[in-house]
Order: structure tokens, then sequence, then C-alpha cells
């Protein structure tokens, strides 16, 4: 399987980027071909401008969507974009490993959705959804949280999880097409021990062993 793993998290020494690098081991342990877009070691840009494109459709207005259109025509994005764009495209299963921050993602990796994931490239009308231009590929998301578990259920204090990653599933990935996976949540990474660290990294590990074979969600039930 070809699989491309996104970082976003500051820290290299991180609970996040030792799952990252847990996963990046584990999975090419199992023979699968791996390729890593790490955020904040490239310095990604995340702000969607006019630096996107190395040609104009319009000069006198930004339309994002109008110029991504004309981009994907012309194979006019730039370097950094297309180098990330055929990562998604090659990819037969997408992870994104990330703190969950004020109740969605870091803002470098929102920004990363927001260039990559261009209109004709990502998806395009009449291609969302069951025919979106993803469809076929499946999406994971690694998720640490500040709060233990009991705050992220349907009564408890932050609320459902699975209500709050649903923009995430449904928004990004289900509408370009992705199949989503269950997600691997991580709670409370920062309170726990050495020891429980340990273990979360290793039932990281041994789910991702067997990966391949794991069946999509049903975002709008689970």
């Amino acid at each position: 399987m070809k699989i491309l793993i996104v970082l976003a998290h500051p820290e290299t020494q991180s609970f996040n980027a030792a799952m990252f690098r847990k996963a990046i081991e584990t999975l090419r342990i199992e023979g699968h071909e791996v390729k890593t877009s790490d955020l904040y070691r490239m310095n990604f840009n995340p702000v969607s401008d006019r630096h996107n494109f190395t040609t104009v459709k319009d000069s006198s207005f930004l339309k994002l969507q109008l110029e991504e259109m004309h981009a994907t025509e012309a194979g006019s994005f730039s370097p950094e974009l297309r180098t990330e764009q055929e990562k998604v495209e090659w990819c037969n299963l997408m992870i994104w490993q990330f703190p969950l921050w004020w109740f969605a993602l870091p803002s470098i990796l929102k920004g990363w959705a927001d260039r990559v994931f261009a209109m004709g490239k990502a998806y395009s009308n009449g291609n969302l959804y069951e025919q979106g231009l993803f469809k076929g590929k499946k999406a994971l998301l690694s998720v640490t949280t500040g709060s233990p578990e009991k705050a992220f259920l349907k009564d408890g204090l932050q609320g459902d999880i699975n209500a709050i990653l649903r923009p995430i599933h449904r928004g990004i990935f289900e509408f370009t097409g992705f199949s989503v996976l269950r997600p691997q949540l991580s709670y409370a990474v920062a309170r726990q021990t050495a020891e429980e660290r340990s273990a979360e990294l290793e039932k990281w590990s041994k789910r991702l062993k067997s990966i391949l074979h794991e069946e999509k969600i049903n975002v709008g039930v689970y």
C-alpha cells in the first residue's frame, strides 16, 4: 500500500512526532511505501493566495476556485503545491497526525488542506462525495487531545469527539471521495506516564500492522 503521513506539530520531541515516527517505522517494516509531509520542518506556508499559482486567469479579482481550475488545466500550481498534490494523488491511504487545537486542525494543517485540495485537483462540479476524485482512497485522523476521554463523550464537558471531527471527516475527506477509517484517539497524553505513552505507541503500531484490512466507518452515525 502507498501511504502518505502528514504531521502538524512544531515540536520534534512531542508525542505527535513520536506517533509519526512509529507509523513510518511500522508501515515500512510491514512492506508499505511511505511518503511524508512534516509541515513545520518543511516551513509550509498555510496562507492561500496568488502565490499558489505561476499563472493568472484574472488579474483584476482573485477568485481562488477560478484560479485553481485554471492552474489545473495549465499545470501551473506553484512547485511546492504540485509536490504535495502529487503525494495525495499517489497514496492509497492518507494519515493526518496532529493535536486538537481549539476543537479543530492546527492552522498549518488547515492551510495545507486549503492550498493542496484545490478545485480541479481534489474536487470539481459533479465529482464530490461518492463520485469524488479521490474515490477508492482511505483517510485516517490520528489525534491527540489535552483533555481525558470522558470529556469527549456525548455528555462530556467538551462534547462528542466524533461530532468535533465530523467537519474534517465529512467536509474534507468524504467531500473529495476518501473513505474514512476510525480515528486514532490519544487522550490527555501530557498527563500520561512514560509507560502509558509507550503503550499508546504500541497500540498504534499494532493497529497499523492490519490497517490494510480495515473497513470505512459511517461518519454520520458512528
